[in-house]
């Protein structure tokens, strides 16, 4: 509790940061003004960092470097979204946004940063402090560890926090086990033969065969994985033609697919591709798949890292406020951290309970109560002294 009223004495400042990240959104690896900026607010704190890695990432170290060494992490990038949210700091990028939040990780941690360096005298190991690029899409996370974020002293446990519209500010959520999915992406071009709408019989129609695959994608889900393990296949985009009477020469779907596991990931991304290449031969069109992003493994929280966020979360702010959260189809590239060393990532409650509209990430009209962010950064600093002092136990 005393490290949250001390996140609340800071708490203007910690808005101001968030506030400034989110006018100037940076899309992944292009997060040059937003690294700068984390880096002069450490150097403003003393705090030494190591840059570049990743090419815009940063890794802060805290503590004696005697002990223990526990990760903290952030993620910088914004969207290619367009702000239509009703607030005073809007984006000052037509295009893009921190829709995702990211925003507020980065300004959380650096408060976590400037409570840590004031209880520096007192720690006993190491505190790195991650603050990663190109979490959507661009698997950041696995360029950090590649280039020794990881390393130099070795981290033993990593712990994340994403900001969570769906509960309200004051609560955090977790579990144990898989909590978010193994992800990638698809991009199908089925090409024809055009010709006059009049005239189908001339043509080898490229948009009568997407939409057959379009359902026959569907059937992954509901006729060849087991109901109980969460599979998703979701087309987003069809693009085809520009005249209303004129039948294309090619159509491109673009889509998600999404398991729980590695394994099942790789399942549903061979039965895509067989199933576009055969329902394709069989209407004369010709298909070929794309996969344009590093499929990210699925999020797992080590059983005992997530007992300890538990424990201290609880002692946070109650234990009537920490939730155990079923697992969800979203991904997360923090994954690639948990790959390699045990870690927890939760969720922090972000709506004000007054609020009768929530919009979800990656939609424009997201937005934050900013009350949550100094419980971000009780959150953080609770989970490094708390790993830290169960190690020398």
């Amino acid at each position: 509790m005393k490290v949250l009223e001390e996140a609340k004495s800071i708490a203007e400042w910690i808005v101001s940061l968030r506030r400034q990240i989110h006018r100037h959104p940076e899309l992944m690896y292009k997060e040059i003004k937003t690294s700068l900026f984390i880096r002069a607010t450490l150097d403003e704190l003393g705090i030494p960092y190591r840059y570049p890695l990743a090419e815009t990432g940063i890794v802060a170290t805290l503590g004696d470097g005697k002990g223990a060494c526990v990760a903290l992490r952030a993620d910088m990038d914004a969207l290619p979204i367009h702000e239509e949210a009703d607030v005073p700091f809007r984006s000052e990028v037509a295009g893009r946004m921190h829709a995702c939040g990211h925003d507020c990780h980065t300004a959380m941690l650096l408060g976590a940063a400037r409570l840590l360096k004031a209880y520096e005298s007192e720690l006993h190991g190491t505190i790195k402090l991650i603050f990663q690029p190109a979490e959507e899409g661009g698997a950041g996370a696995d360029r950090m560890c590649q280039e020794g974020a990881l390393e130099g002293p070795k981290v033993e446990r990593i712990f994340g926090l994403h900001v969570w519209p769906a509960m309200t500010t004051g609560t955090v959520a977790g579990n144990a086990g898989a909590i978010l999915a193994a992800t990638g992406a698809f991009e199908i071009t089925v090409k024809g033969k055009g010709g006059h709408g009049a005239l189908p019989h001339l043509t080898i129609d490229p948009i009568m065969c997407a939409a057959k695959i379009i359902i026959e994608l569907q059937t992954i889900v509901s006729r060849e994985t087991n109901p109980f393990s969460p599979t998703v296949v979701s087309v987003g985009s069809v693009h085809g033609g520009q005249a209303r009477n004129v039948i294309p020469e090619e159509v491109q779907l673009t889509g998600t697919f999404r398991s729980l596991s590695e394994a099942g990931l790789v399942f549903v991304k061979q039965r895509i591709e067989e199933i576009a290449i055969s329902v394709a031969a069989a209407n004369r069109c010709h298909a070929s798949l794309l996969c344009p992003m590093r499929e990210y493994p699925p999020t797992i929280n080590d059983e005992a890292c997530w007992s300890l966020v538990r424990r201290a979360t609880e002692s946070l702010i109650g234990s009537q406020n920490v939730c155990a959260m079923e697992p969800i189809l979203g991904g997360e590239d923090f994954a690639f951290y948990q790959q390699r060393i045990p870690g927890c990532f939760a969720f922090l409650g972000v709506s004000d309970p007054a609020w009768e509209t929530r919009h979800g990430v990656h939609h424009p009209k997201f937005r934050v109560d900013e009350a949550a962010l100094p419980i971000g950064t009780a959150w953080h600093v609770a989970m490094a002294m708390e790993s830290l002092a169960g190690t020398r136990a």
